[in-house]
């Protein structure tokens, strides 16, 4: 199954930018999941695991070091160039 991930982190201490670019980084490092990143949120899609597992390591280094954050997560079924208008 193939799922989309919309993502946006608020680090609640340190330097911002550099712990979302880090995150942004560590999101990509396996290379399973396609990533689009915008100005207020970053994009992943894949297969459902890629998608979860990228996310999960991503979040655990992120924690380890940024400490205290807050993740929005939202998750759609299908791939993201995939999502559209449904057809009839």
């Amino acid at each position: 199954m193939q799922i989309t991930a919309e993502l946006s982190l608020y680090p609640l201490a340190g330097d911002v930018n550099a712990n979302v670019l880090a995150f942004i980084d560590d999101l990509t490092a396996t290379g399973e999941v396609s990533v689009v990143t915008t100005a207020l949120s970053t994009q992943l899609s894949g297969g459902v695991e890629a998608v979860f597992s990228a996310v999960q390591a991503a979040l655990c280094q992120s924690y380890e070091r940024a400490g205290r954050q807050v993740l929005v997560a939202k998750f759609l079924p299908g791939f993201r160039s995939e999502i559209g208008p449904e057809s009839d």
